[in-house]
Order: C-alpha cells, then structure tokens, then sequence
C-alpha cells in the first residue's frame, strides 16, 4: 500500500507506530563527541548522505565523560578511556566557545577539523596518540585550521561550558533513552525518531550504498516498536590511527 495515504497511516499509529518518509527528511541534529572515532566514521557517511539529498544537519554536543560519569572507568572500561573522555570534554568546551560567537553552522567545520587531526595520523610505534589530543598545541592547530582565532583554545580550561554540555548531553539521551553512546541521531526533530548509530566501520563505497544504509536504518527508525539491532563482531575502523595506513 501507499505509506503515506491517511488510512495506512491511521492504521500505523493506531499500533503505535511512527511512520516518517525516508525521502523527504529535512533536518538531522548529529550528537558529536570528537573523542569518539564511531561517531566521527558515522559523520563521513552522513556528510555525503545530506549532499545527496539536501538534508540540512545541525552538530550538536554530547559529551561521553558526563554521559558515563556515574559509571566505575576501572571496572567498565579499558584504560584510558576516562582520560580520553575528558580530553573529548576539553575539546567540546572549545567548540561551545567558538558556537557561542559564531553560530552552529561553525560546528560543521570545526567538527571536521577535530576530526582531521585526530583520526589520519598513523602513530609511532609505541606512541600514545591520546596524549597530543586536547593540548592547548593541538587545540590551535585545529582552530586555526577551521578558520576560527586561536584564542578560543584557552576555553578548554573553563569548567563553567560544562553546563552547555551537559544540556546537549541530556536533551540527546532524554531522545533516545540512558543505554547509549555516541553518535546520536534526531531526524527532523522534535517529532521525527532519534536514535543512537548507526555505529560503522567504513564508509560504503558508493553514493548508491550511502543512501541504501540511509534508508535502510531510517526504515527501522521509523517503528516506535522497535529498539535495537547489534553485532559485536564487526571489521576494523578504517582509520589511519588505527590502521597504520596513510589515508
């Protein structure tokens, strides 16, 4: 039948389900932790979805050391997961300074950046790559390379951008609900669903498979009924950090 006739619909929310077109979304708001190498692979591929069907994405925060902070690190997660979360909260203070000023369209850029820097560096061998990530060196780097003053690195240090992030932080899971990570998704929010992934390892080859993934998690989105879908044995992140390959 016509999914968007009025008595499939009807039929639809009478069983309590959402029913949204996969192609007519306009807007997505992308929870983003730039510590997070998931979220960042997710973005790639949302990137060049929203070219190919003009979708308009806003970069919005969401901070996994807030979002895990009644958690027990030592028990819960490997070592150095709570330094790297909290370098990913310095880096989130810079970006709410620099949205402060600028807007959110400077997410976008500024995302890029983080990312940039962080994920396409192939490491020496012994290297802890999270121990340039986050530094007031870095922190300008990445600034500068956005096209925003380098003055906005010294926002890491203040503690009271925190409020911002923790809103972002809670309005995103208040979405989705508290068993989550990042990348969050809102699509056309605040009535459309919001989930939390796709979670990929690379980015589909063609522009044919980018929209297929789209619609294919969008479909699935789409029933209120339905939670979770989860495989743990999955490829490796195709990242030169984690690869040891040059881009």
């Amino acid at each position: 039948g016509d999914w968007s006739s009025d008595v499939c619909s009807s039929d639809l929310e009478k069983r309590g389900l959402v029913v949204s077109e996969t192609g007519t979304v306009k807007r997505i708001e992308f929870f983003w932790d730039p510590i997070c190498p998931f979220a960042w692979m997710t973005s790639l591929w949302l990137r060049r979805v929203a070219v190919l069907r003009d979708i308009e994405v806003e970069w919005r925060f969401i901070n996994l050391s807030i979002l895990n902070e009644e958690r027990d690190y030592e028990a819960e997660f490997p070592e150095g997961y709570r330094e790297g979360h909290n370098r990913g909260r310095r880096m989130l203070r810079v970006a709410a300074a620099v949205r402060a000023d600028h807007g959110a369209p400077a997410m976008g850029p500024l995302y890029e950046a983080f990312g940039r820097s962080i994920w396409y560096r192939v490491p020496e061998p012994g290297e802890d790559m999270r121990a340039m990530i986050g530094t007031p060196e870095h922190l300008c780097a990445v600034l500068d390379a956005a096209g925003f003053d380098t003055s906005y690195a010294d926002a890491a240090d203040d503690a009271s951008l925190d409020d911002i992030l923790r809103a972002g932080t809670e309005e995103a899971v208040g979405r989705t609900g508290r068993d989550v990570g990042t990348p969050i998704l809102s699509i056309d929010p605040p009535d459309g669903p919001s989930f939390f992934g796709p979670v990929i390892s690379s980015v589909p080859e063609s522009d044919e498979e980018c929209l297929e993934m789209f619609d294919a998690t969008l479909t699935l989105a789409r029933f209120s009924t339905f939670s979770e879908l989860k495989r743990s044995d999955r490829l490796q992140l195709d990242l030169p950090v984690v690869t040891g390959r040059p881009d």
